[in-house]
């Protein structure tokens, strides 16, 4: 499978049989490189409901027909805007699709909107695992650092892991190489930087300063890799 970041937290994963986007953020985002107009995934996984994850979603869901696969709570307030396929889970819950399973972990973040001056509490965030094709890809959505991380590496053997690297409203650096020992994913990747100067980092010193032990790579915007 290949998987390709297409800035902030927006991830592609392309199999021979399915296309699964996450965290949709394109119109506005500097750092994307995708047209909402020309993707059809078959899935869209959202971590949380801010509005630089939730993204495109309902646009592209309606569009392509795509199953979006989020939290309970957000996925009410989806299927409100006119989001038709809708997979609702749960922290800690784990689901069989065709294509494999997606179980929801735990965040430390926020997750809301705003509609007509008003906040919306759109549920907790999440990160989730993926396994699919014998493989399995960790997400952490938007988080902090926490020492549960080392539970998700253990119960799973991971192939890739995405920290969130930006600082501020998330982990930073410092914090994302803890994390990335605590995972032991075979292959860690740098993600939520640079999109606006409040979050920059060298994604490229992150690597750097992980354990020599640990394999970092940083996906450039467009680029994919191959697992």
């Amino acid at each position: 499978m290949k998987i390709s970041f297409h800035g902030q937290s927006c991830i592609k994963v392309v199999t021979e049989d399915v296309t699964i986007l996450v965290d949709p953020f394109i119109s506005g985002n500097p750092q994307c490189d995708l047209v909402v107009s020309e993707e059809k995934p078959d899935y869209i996984i959202v971590t949380h409901g801010h509005d630089d994850h939730v993204g495109d979603t309902v646009t592209i869901a309606q569009n392509s027909g795509a199953t979006v696969i989020t939290n309970a709570d957000l996925a009410t307030f989806l299927g409100m805007e006119g989001v038709e396929n809708i997979a609702a889970m749960h922290i800690g819950g784990k689901r069989k699709f065709d294509f494999g399973v997606v179980k929801l972990t735990q965040a430390f973040h926020g997750s809301a909107t705003v509609r007509d001056g008003k906040i919306i509490n759109l549920g907790l965030p999440t990160g989730f695992v993926l396994t699919i094709d014998g493989k399995s890809i960790y997400h952490a959505g938007d988080t902090g650092l926490f020492s549960d991380m080392k539970l998700i590496g253990q119960l799973n053997e991971l192939d890739v892991a995405f920290l969130p690297i930006g600082d501020n409203f998330t982990m930073g650096p410092e914090d994302a190489a803890i994390a990335a020992e605590f995972l032991q994913a075979k292959v860690v990747v740098p993600m939520h930087y640079n999109t606006f100067p409040l979050i920059a980092q060298d994604p490229h010193a992150f690597v750097a300063s992980l354990n020599t032990e640990l394999r970092g790579k940083v996906l450039d915007i467009g680029v994919s890799m191959t697992i």
